[in-house]
């Protein structure tokens, strides 16, 4: 909104404006409002699980319409966009919803309303960009892909993305800390390939009130973003590197968030679908095997899972400014 009366000269001091407002909204919200988050029961089945047990969850719910206002208030706004934040409010709310549920919804549940998610990001990043891949690691060729077949993966990427993005979250700081690096990521390789600087600028309004939510939940944690957060950033992350025009990115981009996540989802899924037991000496997510099995802390988690995902970032970074 503030963008229509403010000219392009300072165009600059209304993102830092913008960037400052997002992430004193969210810790303020988060100060204000927390208190009145559902309380979570703890999980049995998580290491460390039960130490959750009383403390807020689904702050979600706070950093996530922090991220709204500040995108209507300070970012130009298109209808492409405008559906990509109202399909980011509908994952936070639906994990919101379970968050405050006392029974947990069940899995079918969520896939269906995930799939429906996946489905609409689909139409609407179709129906407002080309069928056409920017293969940015290789001299930046490209690839045209038929629509039906690309809206295919459209809807594999952003069901995976909310998914694994989701399972990761089980360490204070974890899923928000790798979110962000992520999502910066992306942010540099949109200015390095010129994609444009509407969806760039929402990037790092998302990046500002994640930090605002890490300010509470970095170790030991105050409060836990829950599925409204961890569902919202999944549906963000895949959203932003459809933006980019390289899609295949999004495996070296958000690679340990996959692992992390991913592998107990295709772990359970064999035992469900097929009876196959496969990874039986790892502990999964990936996180629970480290600081069960292998030792590690809550910090030292966050910031060797943190590392690895630097590295394959700057790797990426390089590979696409070659």
């Amino acid at each position: 909104m503030f963008h229509l009366f403010v000219s392009g000269e300072y165009s600059s001091l209304l993102a830092l404006c913008g960037i400052l407002f997002a992430f004193v909204a969210t810790v303020a919200a988060i100060a204000k409002f927390g208190q009145y988050l559902p309380k979570d029961a703890g999980r049995d089945f998580a290491v460390d699980g039960k130490l959750s047990a009383g403390k807020p969850r689904g702050a979600g719910i706070i950093f996530v319409l922090a991220f709204v206002a500040s995108a209507l208030l300070f970012a130009p706004m298109t209808a492409e966009l405008s559906i990509y934040l109202i399909l980011t409010v509908v994952c936070m709310v639906t994990g919101f919803l379970d968050d405050a549920s006392e029974k947990p919804w069940g899995e079918l549940k969520k896939g269906i309303l995930d799939l429906c998610v996946a489905i609409l990001v689909a139409m609407t990043f179709l129906h407002y960009n080309e069928n056409t891949i920017r293969l940015a690691l290789f001299h930046h060729a490209e690839l045209v892909i038929p629509k039906a077949v690309y809206a295919v993966l459209i809807v594999v990427l952003v069901w995976v993305s909310v998914n694994v993005t989701n399972c990761a979250d089980g360490v204070d700081g974890l899923s928000g800390t790798l979110t962000i690096i992520s999502i910066m990521t992306i942010y540099v390789v949109d200015r390095i390939l010129g994609t444009g600087e509407d969806f760039p600028f929402l990037i790092l309004l998302f990046a500002a009130c994640i930090l605002g939510y890490l300010w509470y939940n970095a170790t030991p944690s105050r409060l836990l973003m829950g599925d409204a957060g961890s569902r919202a950033m999944g549906v963000f992350i895949s959203i932003a590197i459809l933006k980019s025009g390289s899609p295949i990115l999004y495996v070296p981009i958000a690679l340990v968030l996959i692992l992390d996540g991913g592998l107990g989802l295709i772990k359970v899924g064999l035992i469900r679908a097929f009876g196959i037991h496969i990874m039986t000496k790892i502990r999964t997510p990936l996180h629970d095997q480290v600081r069960k099995v292998w030792g590690w802390s809550n910090t030292q988690t966050v910031f060797r899972f943190a590392i690895i995902q630097i590295i394959l970032a700057v790797a990426v970074v390089y590979g696409i400014g070659l």
